[in-house]
């Protein structure tokens, strides 16, 4: 494979990087951001809580459905980066991104998003018409979020939960089993509190002089605000979690989980307040390790807990 040309920098411009055909090949695999793929271990909520991760078969149809919904999410994020290009450029962090940088042509980072929302979408149809229709409503939803509503304050954090939402949904769909109420609540409470850290970390991170021009809304928030926004998210989160382990689970012994909630909750706040952290959550929880360790931990009791209560838990 022959390199491919780098055109020339315009006069006063950076130099564009020389791309190589591995240099672009790696280019493209890091457009599509495969750290935010974790976020799609959403779709194991409903695996676990319907007391289906005993079967094989549900964890194939889960895997399967992870890949699709990690294809077509990741079309999303190529086509933001693609359109926020300009103002990445000027931002920190986010003008080492392939597009941003010059390491992958437009062009092809366009080529790219066509053809992994195309797989994704065939995977989607295969596994059901009612998992592609949830695969549909999340890319309709990220992508409004791309041309319009990340632009809105307040507006802009809550299209971003919707995108959670449709994770945890499509975890149920795709092993046909019930989608409860106690699920979406969580999960709804869980997002807003990682959406509204997510912009104060953004704050926090940037020069005064710089806020508003890497994202337009981003100077309608205040430091004093957020607080206020994530006090209230943090005691929803933990709130909602609290009362399903009370009310909405078949034993009060998920009760033993709620410790690790509140512990994942409070070191997030930490990492955000003390450390300058949760500008981009996907790498604070994947390069946490005390998080990771909990939310293991998580996991094993919560299993375990089901394992041990006799019946099957509606979700």
């Amino acid at each position: 494979m022959a390199d491919i040309p780098t055109p020339p920098s315009p006069p006063g411009a950076e130099p564009r990087p020389t791309r190589s055909a591995g240099s672009v090949a790696l280019a493209m695999v890091r457009a599509l951001r495969p750290k935010q793929w974790a976020k799609n271990v959403l779709l194991l909520a409903a695996l676990i809580f319907s007391m289906s991760f005993t079967q094989v078969h549900a964890w194939e149809r889960v895997g399967l459905g992870f890949l699709a919904f990690s294809l077509v999410s990741s079309s999303g994020y190529i086509l933001n980066d693609a359109r926020d290009r300009e103002s990445d450029r000027r931002h920190p962090r986010k003008r080492s991104r392939p597009i941003a940088s010059g390491a992958l042509p437009v062009g092809l980072a366009y080529a790219e998003m066509v053809g992994i929302f195309t797989l994704g979408l065939g995977l989607s149809w295969w596994l059901s018409p009612a998992f592609l229709a949830v695969v549909l409503l999340y890319f309709v939803t990220t992508v409004s979020y791309s041309l319009y509503f990340k632009n809105i304050v307040i507006l802009d954090v809550m299209m971003l939960a919707a995108c959670y939402l449709w994770r945890a949904a499509a975890g149920a769909v795709v092993i046909a089993v019930p989608l409860s109420p106690w699920l979406l609540t969580c999960t709804a409470f869980l997002a807003l509190f990682l959406g509204f850290n997510k912009r104060r970390g953004e704050l926090m991170e940037l020069d005064p002089s710089q806020v508003g021009k890497t994202r337009k809304n981003l100077s309608e928030y205040s430091d004093d605000m957020l607080v206020e926004f994530q006090a209230i998210t943090t005691s929803g989160t933990i709130i909602s979690y609290a009362l399903y382990t009370v009310l909405g689970s078949p034993t009060p012994w998920m009760l033993v989980t709620l410790p690790y909630v509140l512990y994942g909750v409070f070191r997030y706040i930490w990492l955000v307040n003390a450390k300058r952290e949760g500008a981009a959550p996907d790498e604070t929880l994947l390069r946490d390790v005390p998080i990771l360790v909990t939310g293991a931990l998580y996991g094993l009791t919560a299993v375990a807990v089901l394992l041990l209560t006799p019946g099957r838990l509606p979700l």
